[in-house]
């Protein structure tokens, strides 16, 4: 703990100074985010560093699983947070990041592990679609760390299809104001993958190459012209 609190200490002496202007900036006219993030809280995911992100650039909520529980009437910090995200700061990107050796994922595929945890098992039913696929539609001889795998991905995909149910993800989603993006973060190999929404794969996020999106920016109104025509 001492040598955090040295950091902080370092924070004020040298990494300030040196961002003086940009948190000035900050101070004065406000955040306006490029994104939002959703991730685990495992230490040693941070959003900032893997998207070598500035103050102001990235509006994060971690948690247990990178979950977002459906859209309900009971009021929750995540479904906050994206309402917040969305309405006030208007962004235009929301990212769920997963990522390898998660330890939520790992109790989904053994269980005895949430029996002195009540409260992380409540919090994870979030999570049992992903646990039911990866029992049901994939073979049953993987080995345990394809399995968690297989869960850690498909709850990415959950999670996704979780968001559409907020009301206001799925207005901005109507109106081609919000694209969705589902990354997962290999730690062994240093390598992001993303969601493919047209083959429904995850393909390594690579420069130079189109970036894969779940579901890219585009105007989704159900109803034909006329109906269509008079909202715009």
């Amino acid at each position: 703990m001492n040598e955090l609190i040295g950091r902080v200490f370092s924070f004020e002496s040298h990494v300030f100074p040196n961002q003086s202007v940009l948190y000035n900036r900050l101070a004065s006219d406000g955040q306006s985010p490029k994104a939002l993030m959703i991730s685990c809280a495992d230490s040693r995911i941070v959003p900032e560093h893997i998207m070598q992100a500035d103050p102001g650039d990235l509006f994060v909520c971690r948690n247990a699983g990178n979950i977002v529980p459906p859209f309900a009437t009971q009021n929750g910090g995540v479904s906050s947070t994206v309402e917040f995200a969305v309405v006030a700061l208007g962004v235009r990107d929301i990212i769920v990041c997963g990522h390898s050796d998660c330890g939520a994922m790992k109790a989904l595929v053994h269980e005895e592990l949430l029996a002195p945890m009540p409260n992380v098992a409540a919090w994870l039913r979030h999570s049992h679609a992903a646990q039911q696929v990866a029992r049901d539609s994939y073979p049953a001889d993987l080995s345990d760390a394809e399995k968690i795998r297989a869960v850690t991905l498909e709850n990415i995909v959950v999670q996704l299809s979780h968001l559409r149910t907020h009301p206001s993800v799925a207005s901005g989603i109507a109106r081609g104001e919000i694209a969705l993006h589902g990354w997962f973060v290999d730690i062994h190999a240093g390598q992001i993958l993303g969601l493919d929404g047209e083959t429904g794969r995850f393909m390594p996020l690579r420069e130079g190459t189109p970036l894969p999106v779940a579901l890219p920016h585009a105007r989704r109104l159900a109803a034909e012209a006329p109906y269509a025509q008079a909202a715009e």
